[in-house]
């Protein structure tokens, strides 16, 4: 080997050990860095009319490309699991469990109690202001479970639009990082720190909605939705828009036209297209503000109904006329049983009744629209309102199955159902959490190993240390040369 050759192959030597050494010290110092991934120098044997030696092809990024897509699967499914989960968990402490004393099988306990204790003394206005406060707080309780539902319907509306934003952002940040991508790789320069800022991008949109990564030529990547939704397959992203309402009422759905639906591009998607969105926070949101919470709301104003309905009916009272309303009304006014959506959030305890308002107490024991207080020691009317409560009978909505029972056995079915859904909802999200976190443990055995990267690191400092000592043979070489001639 000449000495040319030898002081070439140490030279390339030289640089491949430093070269080395910088990727492992940014390997070291990225280890905790979100999206990066492990390098390593992509090494061959040097074949030219200098000799051989060694030449950098490149640098590979080490990442398993089915446990990355496979871990942004399960981010969607957690996504979608604990807003459901978080949701139910939110009706749950709104209607209450047990005996809880906020509950509402508890506040109707407390009105039946009381209408039990009039009905013993019936000529104590202390008594009779008992049946008036917990009928108070009963329809507070029903008016306050169905300002929840419309609450977490409005908190589904504002995350729909914060998951539109992020969405919209992220994707136009893949598709200038693929522009940059192309342009670093056709100069020939190492493009693995874009691809690492891409990578970052798209896992931080991959709770709004599931999505698929495919390869497409000079480093660029295509996005779409496991359904087949184009999120973005070229120069330009596909632009999703939503218009958000600032609060929501019981009243207001997509089919009144009250609340909006996403576009895509400027155009309105249809339901098999918004289908092709599901699975991640996104479509979790749209399920809560369009059917879940719609169906809670159509049960809590069911058993407001049958709460009114029971109270209302003038074989109980005979001072109402047929469609009046009882100890219960509708904003003051009888009920129509065509409007019962929202009535939950309207119920209100009669003026008449209620000093607060200008009401007699005695009308409680006497009937809602009697002419006069009657016998103070009277007490049937509160015995028949008492054992209206408890009668099994058929619910008065027909959202509700007709089967027979008393308003106690609907509130607690009520409850058991809300507590159900939660626990439900919880292992779901539970389960899907856990095998989240069992993809990202097998991501992070594939990250930046510290032991591993040092024993690198030493292994390229000796490498480095014999390319050195051939270059200085061969300068002494030259030299012991130069001081011959």
């Amino acid at each position: 080997m000449s000495i040319s050759s030898a002081i070439s192959n140490a030279v390339s030597g030289l640089t491949a050990a430093s070269r080395g050494t910088e990727i492992v010290s940014s390997n070291i110092a990225n280890a905790l860095t979100p999206g990066y991934a492990r390098r390593e120098l992509d090494l061959s044997a040097r074949l030219s009319q200098h000799g051989g030696g060694v030449s950098i092809a490149g640098v590979n990024r080490i990442l398993t490309a089915g446990l990355v897509a496979d871990s942004r699967l399960a981010e969607a499914a957690v996504g979608s699991s604990q807003t459901t989960a978080t949701f139910h968990t939110a009706m749950e402490k709104a209607l209450g469990t047990g005996t809880e004393a906020s509950s509402l099988g508890q506040s109707l306990t407390d009105f039946e109690s009381a209408l039990v204790s009039a009905a013993s003394r019936p000529d104590s206005e202390t008594r009779l202001s008992g049946v008036v406060d917990t009928a108070i707080a009963l329809a507070k309780k029903i008016n306050d479970i169905s300002a929840t539902i419309q609450a977490e319907r409005t908190k589904a509306e504002q995350a729909i639009k914060n998951d539109v934003s992020r969405l919209n952002t992220a994707l136009q940040q893949v598709a200038k990082l693929n522009t940059q991508i192309v342009t670093i790789s056709a100069q020939g320069k190492d493009a693995s720190s874009l691809i690492d800022a891409r990578q970052a991008a798209i896992d931080s949109i991959s709770d709004i909605l599931p999505i698929k990564e495919v390869p497409r030529e000079n480093g660029r990547v295509a996005l779409f939705t496991p359904d087949g939704a184009i999120l973005l397959d070229g120069t330009e992203p596909a632009k999703i828009e939503f218009s958000a309402a600032a609060s929501i009422t019981a009243e207001m759905s997509i089919a009144n036209g009250a609340l909006s639906d996403l576009t895509l591009n400027g155009k309105p998607l249809t339901g098999i297209q918004q289908s092709m969105l599901s699975g991640g926070s996104l479509s979790a949101n749209f399920a809560i503000r369009d059917q879940i919470a719609p169906d809670y709301q159509q049960q809590i104003d069911a058993f407001a109904s049958d709460l009114y309905d029971r109270l209302s009916d003038p074989a109980i009272d005979p001072s109402l006329g047929s469609g009046s309303p009882g100890l219960f009304t509708d904003s003051q006014g009888a009920l129509d049983p065509a409007n019962e959506a929202g009535f939950a959030s309207r119920i209100a305890v009669n003026f008449l009744a209620s000093p607060d308002t200008g009401g007699q107490l005695w009308r409680v024991r006497a009937g809602i629209n009697a002419p006069g207080p009657g016998n103070a020691g009277e007490s049937a009317l509160l015995d028949r309102l008492s054992m209206a409560i408890s009668a099994p009978r058929p619910p008065a909505s027909a959202n509700l199955s007709s089967t027979p029972r008393s308003l106690q056995s609907l509130s607690a079915e009520l409850s058991s159902a809300t507590a159900t859904k939660r626990i439900r909802s919880e292992a779901s999200a539970l389960q899907g959490s856990s095998h989240r976190t069992g993809l990202k443990s097998a991501l992070l055995a594939e990250g930046v190993d510290s032991d591993k990267e040092m024993e690198s690191l030493l292994a390229l400092e000796r490498a480095y240390a014999a390319n050195a000592k051939v270059f200085q043979a061969a300068n002494d070489m030259l030299d012991a040369i130069l001081r011959l001639t």
